[in-house]
């Protein structure tokens, strides 16, 4: 249970920052993941009056406030058309969609949870988040410096995509049930140029783009994108998966040990670049990997036996 001394509907950003510089503050937005803490917090702050809560789009960049829903995200169509449905692929198995209603695109961004679909999907596009300093300053930070530090007493009040020209993907594997924590999540990206962009997640550690992506490169011109002539040619997808597969770093708890991990990064790479590249998908044993047939598994078979009933005798 979590429990709180103080709540406070803050009127302003200031407000909220200076009540943010105690240690003992928890500045929330859905509330989501803070109800598990045990540890009390001294003041709630709640940033739902400052009309942060819309996805706003212009010629060059999509801004989304930090108290936008993952429900709002998945359903917005600015998402949906700029990320080619990706985005909703990505949040679409978190939880239900009374945790979506709740969960905020702010609050998933700053935990930097290892499992996070979302950081997945936003690392894979050109990001920034906008942090509030204090006394009406801001600064755009890059996504993946903004991912790779550590937590600190500033507000995140938007995150910001500029916009390219891109086809984009999400692929994510869920061993126990459609809503469970990932084992594993893949975002992709391929840019006008030909250049390509892959962030793999929950490995259990939190999101990354893959170094090794930072060489690839199409075969054909962005525009000629079709089935019939794919960007990337299917012995370049597994060349570039195997490569993704040796050099991503895994490791295991609950959800899969580091080997099945690894495995399933060539499997999700070559489904991600089969997907930008806008190739057919062939019928291989890969299309089972993610249900956990890259390791052995047993299965718990339940016959149904019919047993006669029998009636006891009177007397």
């Amino acid at each position: 249970m979590f429990r709180i001394s103080e709540y406070k509907k803050v009127q302003s950003l200031q407000e909220a920052w200076k009540l943010n510089q105690k240690k003992s503050t928890r500045t929330a937005g859905g509330m989501t993941w803070l109800r598990l803490r045990r540890n009390p917090a001294g003041t709630f702050v709640d940033l739902s009056g400052l009309g942060l809560d819309r996805i706003e789009e212009t010629e060059e960049e999509i801004r989304i406030g930090c108290m936008v829903t993952l429900r709002a995200l998945e359903t917005s169509e600015i998402m949906e058309r700029y990320t080619e449905g990706a985005a909703k692929a990505a949040v679409c198995h978190i939880i239900g969609v009374q945790f979506r209603n709740l969960a905020t695109v702010g609050g998933s961004i700053f935990g930097r949870f290892g499992f996070s679909d979302v950081l997945t999907l936003f690392l894979s596009l050109d990001t920034y988040v906008e942090m509030y300093r204090g006394n009406e300053k801001t600064e755009l930070v890059p996504l993946p410096d903004f991912a790779a530090a550590k937590p600190d007493r500033d507000i995140l009040t938007r995150v910001i995509i500029r916009k390219e020209k891109l086809h984009a993907a999400y692929e994510s594997v869920r061993t126990n049930a459609s809503t469970d924590f990932p084992a594993l999540t893949a975002s992709g990206t391929l840019l006008e140029d030909g250049s390509i962009r892959l962030v793999i997640g929950a490995k259990p550690q939190r999101a990354e783009r893959v170094p090794a992506a930072e060489s690839w490169k199409a075969e054909r011109v962005f525009a000629e994108r079709s089935e019939e002539t794919p960007l990337l040619s299917e012995e370049t997808i597994r060349a570039y998966a195997e490569e993704a597969k040796k050099t991503v770093k895994t490791g295991s708890n609950m959800r899969g040990s580091s080997r099945y991990r690894s495995t399933l990064v060539g499997v999700e790479t070559a489904r991600i670049l089969r997907t930008l590249a806008g190739a057919k998908k062939p019928a291989d044993p890969e299309k089972n990997a993610g249900k956990g047939a890259s390791e052995p598994v047993r299965e718990r078979r339940t016959e149904r036996r019919t047993v006669p009933c029998r009636r006891k005798r009177k007397g």
